[in-house]
C-alpha cells in the first residue's frame, strides 16, 4: 500500500475535525483502517493531542530520513536514471516506477545527490527537474486583489464526495501564463485520476477561457460532475461553462491553494515543458497535445506510480476498483 501523502494528511485532518470515524476516513482515502489508526497515533501533536497535517508530515519525513537507504547506484543504474530524468520523470517518479516494475532502484535522495554532483561538474541533469533546483515559492504571495466574480459558489458548498476522490468527473481548472502575460494555457485535471486536458488561448479573457474549457471537455461530457477554480477573473463566465457542460462550478477560498492541490502540482509539471517566459505564440497545437499525452502517461507517486491514464481506465471500466488519494 502506498504511503500517506501530505495532501491526504490534510484530508485526514479535515475529516478528524468533522468527527469522521477511522473507518470512514480509511474508506475515503482507500487505506486500511489500521493504517489510519497508526497514522493518527504516530503523527499526532504530543502536546495538544490533536492531529495536524503539517506536524504529521514533519514527523514522517524525519523517520524516512533516518531509515537506512538502499545503496546500489551502479553505472548501469545511473544510465537508467539519467535516461528517465531526460524524459522529465522526477527522482521520486523514477524510484517508484522502477520499484513497481520489479527492477533495481535507488532512493530519490540518492538520485538528487547524483544530480547535484553532476551540476557541480557542469552537467545538465538538473535542467530536467521540475523547478530546476529552485526553491518553491507559494502561489498567491504576489497576487493580491483578485477580482470579484458574480454569483460565485464557494467550495464549502461542494459535495463532500468530491473530497474523497473516488469517482471520475470531479475536475479542477486553472491557467498557465505565457511570456509578458501574453497568451496562456487552460489546464483542466481530474481530481481522482490526474488526467489532464490542456489548450492554448490567445488571452486570459473570460470569454476565451470559457470557450476553451467547453471544447476541451466535450468528450468527457457523460462523466462531468463538478469543477473547481481559483478566484481569477478569467473564470467570470463560470455560469456559462456550467450550463453548457451541465457541471457544477465551485471556487476555492482565496490563498487556499491546497484545496486545488492536484492542479497546482500539475501546473508545476507543465512548467517543465513550458518554462516561465515561454512565448506561447510560438507553440503549436501538436506540441501541446504531445505534452498532454506525456503527462497523462507519466507515473505519479500518489497512485503508487501508476499513470493517470491507467487510473482513469480503471475508474471508468472496472467498477470494483476504487482509486482515491
Amino acid at each position: 500500500m502506498s504511503h500517506i501523502t501530505l495532501e491526504q494528511r490534510y484530508e485526514i485532518q479535515a475529516m478528524v475535525n468533522n468527527e469522521y470515524s477511522q473507518k470512514e476516513i480509511a474508506i475515503a482515502l482507500g487505506k486500511s483502517e489500521s493504517a489510519i489508526s497508526r497514522e493518527l497515533k504516530r503523527n499526532k501533536d504530543r502536546r495538544s493531542g490533536k492531529y495536524i497535517a503539517s506536524t504529521a508530515q514533519i514527523k514522517y519525513d524525519k523517520r524516512q530520513k533516518e531509515k537506512p537507504k538502499h545503496k546500489r547506484f551502479t553505472l548501469e543504474m545511473q544510465k537508467t536514471v539519467e535516461k528517465l530524468l531526460r524524459r522529465k520523470y522526477s527522482p521520486e517518479q523514477i524510484t517508484g516506477r522502477l520499484k513497481k516494475k520489479g527492477l533495481s532502484w535507488v532512493s530519490h535522495e540518492c538520485i538528487y545527490l547524483h544530480i547535484w554532483e553532476d551540476k557541480k561538474k557542469g552537467g545538465e541533469l538538473y535542467t530536467h527537474l521540475r523547478r530546476k533546483g529552485r526553491k518553491y515559492k507559494k502561489r498567491g504571495a504576489k497576487r493580491a486583489g483578485r477580482g470579484f466574480i458574480p454569483n460565485r459558489v464557494d467550495i464549502s458548498n461542494r459535495p463532500k464526495i468530491v473530497d474523497a476522490k473516488t469517482r471520475f468527473g470531479d475536475l479542477e481548472i486553472d491557467t498557465v501564463i505565457g511570456k509578458n502575460h501574453k497568451g496562456a494555457l487552460v489546464t483542466i485535471n481530474s481530481r481522482a485520476s490526474g488526467m489532464l486536458k490542456m489548450g492554448k488561448v490567445a488571452t486570459r479573457e473570460a470569454k476565451e477561457v470559457a470557450k476553451a474549457a467547453k471544447e476541451l471537455l466535450s468528450d468527457w461530457l457523460p462523466y462531468l460532475k463538478t469543477i473547481t477554480a481559483d478566484n481569477g477573473k478569467e473564470f467570470a463566465l463560470h455560469q456559462e461553462i456550467a450550463e453548457s457542460l451541465n457541471i457544477d462550478f465551485y471556487f476555492a477560498r482565496p490563498y487556499h491553494s491546497w484545496e486545488r492541490g492536484a492542479n497546482e502540482n500539475l501546473n508545476g509539471l507543465i512548467r517543465q515543458y513550458f518554462p516561465k517566459k515561454t512565448d506561447f505564440s510560438k507553440i503549436d497545437e501538436k506540441e501541446i497535445i504531445d505534452v498532454e499525452k506525456q503527462l497523462n502517461n507519466r507515473p505519479r507517486k500518489r497512485f503508487n506510480f501508476a499513470t493517470p491514464q491507467e487510473i482513469m481506465d480503471k475508474l471508468l471500466f472496472n467498477k470494483k476498483v476504487a482509486f482515491v488519494t
